[in-house]
């Protein structure tokens, strides 16, 4: 965004004890949106920069725009230092085990008597109830919250393509913090929020909760389901490229049918209602597999957005990096990997005024900032320096 705009969250301070992918996803948003967020890292760096496989992307996705400091939380020093970053805090977001901050003396209770106004944001496995103290990840929460069922053919679970879980139980960390934060405008007091990644999963399947509350059937997994539409599907086409294309309304049918000299299709009057071509989808969807395996992708593609039907290509992680619409307005934003490479990684998906949010601090080292951190917290050079010598600061 513009510096004449204004970042919306400019001027508060952000200290984050995080570690994967919930935690600093909640962080990556308010800092983003302007925020000041100070990652607190273990000597040496959270252990998250050094993932492999599948984990090698959480780090420089979810932590641009924090600055660095690493503490030994084992320490005396590391924890007193901690507690004077916390103590100049607006917002701190945690996400290790129920209680483990709390020993340390870093919880909510301790870090409020120091600072009345804070706003303590806890990412954990599940609230309050009889699962609070278990262990919980993205996939565990996808399992158990129905999720992963949903997503896999009948008999088979399979967690979403993505930390969706992790991220979105992120975002509604950061919709609970937004809460506090205007009620500490109105009355000057903090308070604590919880987000979790089982009830996130829960919420997320509410829809088909409630299909089986509405309707008195369980609702079959994506898979399997019984579509609301005849048409609404992937298709393959010539050259061995695949397409999906929704017929999700009546006057798109009759768009569909001329656009593609459907004329018998159109003519019949008992395909002119959504409800009764998805009983005919055994006669209607042979014909349109047929049809579309003999069209290019790309030209496929062209005629259902002339006609203004959704279609899109399928595409895979690795194409979005030319994707033409994410790199025209702000979509991906420009970072430097660890060992120097640069990186173009997406976006806040907000506009604000028109605008997207950038980067205002890269992927920095660990611990890049500590000095300059602990200054600002009120520590003295001196009492740095002893930090530093002892190896609580590194």
């Amino acid at each position: 965004m513009s510096p004449l705009s204004g970042l919306p969250l400019a001027g508060l301070k952000v200290v984050e004890f995080t570690h994967m992918v919930m935690g600093p996803s909640t962080g990556l948003i308010l800092g983003d949106m302007g925020a000041d967020v100070i990652r607190v890292e273990p000597i040496g760096g959270d252990r998250t920069r050094r993932l492999l496989g599948s984990g090698a992307g959480y780090y420089p996705m979810y932590n641009r725009n924090k600055r660095s400091v690493c503490l030994d939380l084992k320490s005396d020093g590391g924890i007193a230092a901690a507690r004077a970053l916390a103590a100049a805090a607006d917002i701190v977001v945690e996400n290790f085990r129920p209680g483990a901050l709390d020993r340390l003396g870093l919880g909510y209770d301790a870090l409020s008597a120091d600072n009345p106004g804070l706003i303590y944001c806890s990412a954990k496995g599940f609230l309050a109830g009889p699962y609070e103290n278990r262990t919980a990840l993205d996939e565990v929460a996808q399992m158990m919250g129905g999720l992963a069922y949903m997503t896999g053919p009948p008999g088979r679970p399979l967690r979403a393509g993505a930390s969706v879980i992790d991220v979105t139980g992120g975002m509604f960390g950061v919709i609970g913090i937004l809460g506090l934060l205007e009620r500490r405008h109105r009355t000057g007091a903090g308070g604590q929020v919880k987000c979790s990644l089982f009830e996130t999963t829960a919420f997320l399947v509410g829809q088909h909760m409630a299909q089986k509350a509405v309707t008195g059937t369980a609702a079959a997994p994506m898979p399997a389901r019984v579509s609301a539409w005849a048409i609404y599907d992937v298709f393959a086409t010539a050259g061995e490229g695949q397409i999906f294309v929704g017929v999700v309304s009546d006057q798109q049918w009759v768009a569909f049918c001329t656009a593609f000299a459907l004329d018998d299709f159109a003519s019949d009057e008992t395909l002119a209602l959504n409800n009764d071509r998805v009983l005919a989808r055994d006669r209607i969807l042979p014909r349109i597999r047929a049809m579309f395996a003999d069209i290019d992708r790309d030209v496929l593609l062209a005629k259902c957005e002339a006609v203004g039907l959704p279609v899109a290509p399928i595409a895979r992680p690795e194409d979005l990096f030319d994707d033409l619409h994410l790199n025209a307005q702000g979509g991906l934003v420009d970072l430097h990997l660890p060992d120097g490479t640069p990186a173009r990684l997406p976006a806040l998906p907000i506009e604000v005024d028109g605008e997207r949010f950038g980067v205002r601090h890269d992927l920095g080292d660990p611990g890049a900032d500590s000095r300059a951190l602990l200054l600002d917290a009120g520590m003295s050079n001196d009492t740095i320096d002893a930090l530093f010598t002892s190896g609580a600061v590194a």
